[in-house]
């Protein structure tokens, strides 16, 4: 599986890629092209990914990161219109539990 982000270091496991294992309750396994309308979507749904947390050595996120996102999270940013794009080669196949492929490759960010 491809990296999806090493700056800002991303994935459950923080290892650049989105990895996952049955710790990871969110399915951490999206890997997504951050969108401001996408980060406020999420914020909204209680996942503040824009606000700066240093005692997790989080440095908030902006449009244009890399980031891997919980598939539910992104799912549900897709039926309200406002899922950002993803990159295939860097999103993990356990994805496919959540969100259906042919969603996937119409978010492609290879469009």
């Amino acid at each position: 599986m491809a990296t999806c982000s090493t700056d800002p270091m991303t994935g459950w496991m923080r290892d650049g890629c989105c990895n996952t294992d049955r710790n990871d309750r969110g399915l951490h396994t999206v890997c997504c092209v951050l969108t401001q309308e996408f980060l406020e979507f999420a914020r909204s749904k209680g996942n503040d990914l824009i606000t700066p947390a240093p005692q997790f050595n989080f440095p908030g996120l902006k449009p244009g990161d890399q980031w891997c996102v919980c598939a539910q999270t992104w799912q549900d940013a897709c039926e309200e219109g406002v899922a950002c794009k993803v990159v295939l080669e860097a999103t993990h196949e356990e994805t496919l539990q959540i969100i259906s492929l042919n969603s996937l490759e119409e978010y492609s960010s290879l469009d």
